[in-house]
């Protein structure tokens, strides 16, 4: 099969470092996957969407990643188009679809970048526009930001969850990020440190709190992913708040990691009007 020109940009950037392989990632977590992360998956949408169920809903995944919260978007009635710039999730969504819809012609699953804006026109605008914990890895975080208006419907909604700008601790972090991807001599140490923090403190409170997974995920696959996501940006609530509000957006729920590490959540909805410009 031929290598598209998308995929072998994607190989040779994480050849050189410069991207972390997240399919590789994915691929290995869909053995874990079970109906009870599902669930959790589905709840994590009616939760911060407000909704019991997405019926007659249009949903676009932006960075689909494992395909899970697809797959839950799906369940709940929306027809969904999912895409991701990494061959290996865009092969997990695909399996994800083969295992619970496979002759779904509701479910499309495709290869494309959230910079690429002449793809984005392509697909045509989204009751729900949904892109969680995938903008801050694009390497241009506000290009992607604009991008991702583009495609949301009038009165349509905008779920995303970007990094919290820490000053310091952000800035520890994208040493740890970037030296994980350039240097794969280093990347047991880093494992063996933040395994002890913040991945074990983690894992006592859920079991103190009697917590599962949060959005279904895994806690170890979380620690790889969070070590070698890379590129790495970061974002204030009021940062995100502004950019959206300027163009026509109104938020209807908030998450944040409370100055914490971690990923601030945004449910924004558009108003009614012509799509709003690319800046």
């Amino acid at each position: 099969m031929a290598v598209s020109v998308a995929e072998k940009t994607h190989q040779q950037e994480v050849a050189a470092g410069e991207r972390f392989a997240f399919g590789e990632n994915w691929k290995r977590f869909l053995t874990l996957l079970n109906e009870e992360r599902i669930k959790q998956a589905k709840v994590s949408l009616r939760e911060m969407l407000e909704v019991e169920h997405l019926n007659g809903k249009t949903f676009l995944d932006i960075g689909s990643g494992s395909g899970l919260f697809s797959l839950a978007a799906r369940m709940l009635g929306a027809k969904v188009v999912s895409f991701d710039y990494d061959p290996q999730s865009v092969a997990c969504t695909r399996e994800l679809k083969r295992r619970y819809f496979e002759q779904d012609g509701d479910w499309l699953v495709q290869s494309g970048s959230v910079l690429d804006p002449d793809y984005l026109a392509s697909l045509g605008t989204f009751d729900i526009v949904y892109s969680w914990g995938v903008l801050h890895h694009t390497g241009n975080m506000w290009a992607a930001l604009d991008n991702v208006a583009l495609n949301v419907a009038p009165h349509g909604k905008l779920f995303i969850a970007l990094y919290n700008d820490q000053p310091i601790a952000s800035k520890y972090w994208t040493f740890v990020k970037e030296t994980y991807n350039k240097y794969v001599f280093t990347r047991p140490l880093w494992v063996a440190i933040h395994a002890i923090y913040p991945t074990l403190p983690s894992m006592l409170l859920r079991a103190i709190r009697k917590r599962g997974n949060v959005r279904g995920m895994n806690v170890w696959y979380d620690l790889y992913d969070w070590l070698g996501g890379y590129p790495f940006e970061v974002s204030a609530p009021e940062q995100i708040f502004e950019h959206f509000k300027r163009k026509g957006y109104a938020l209807t729920r908030l998450k944040t990691a409370r100055g914490r590490l971690g990923c601030n959540e945004f449910v924004f909805q558009r108003h009614a009007g012509p799509r709003p410009a690319q800046q």
